[in-house]
């Protein structure tokens, strides 16, 4: 495990099967059962119908870079350079992360560019979800 630096998330009732997801190697999301809307981050209610008839599902862990800043400056956990990603999931919500294993410049990320969930253990209970350039080999997805 590397040391850690960061702030980490505290697990809540709420968010525990999104935490308990990320440890097992699986990015999990909400959806209503009422209405079908895909969520992110996780709640007990549908955020679209405000629906609490809610499931989990393993989702599929690819995305696109919507938009991105590149920091340089020092902050708690992190050396800089390093990304403030906002990733458009295939399944359709957004995600606030990291993009990593990649140069840091405007060169190597690319916006619209294909991602996949890296998951980086930090300690045993958790596992931040943090996205890599996707696999030019694996099939694409349809978008």
């Amino acid at each position: 495990m590397p040391e850690i630096k960061r702030a980490l998330p505290q697990p809540t009732p709420e968010t525990r099967h999104f935490w308990d997801g990320a440890r097992d190697g699986e990015l999990r999301l909400q959806r209503c059962d009422d209405c079908a809307h895909v969520y992110f981050p996780p709640r007990p209610f549908c955020p679209e119908c405000a629906s609490r008839s809610v499931s989990v599902f393993q989702a599929s862990g690819r995305g696109t870079l919507h938009s991105y800043v590149i920091n340089h400056r020092p902050a708690p956990g992190f050396d800089p350079p390093y990304s403030i990603a906002v990733v458009k999931l295939d399944e359709g919500p957004k995600m606030l992360t990291n993009v990593v294993n990649t140069p840091q410049t405007p060169e190597a990320l690319e916006l619209d560019m294909d991602l996949e969930v890296h998951f980086e253990k930090m300690t045993d209970e958790i596992t931040l979800p943090l996205f890599q350039p996707a696999d030019p080999n694996r099939a694409k997805s349809n978008r």
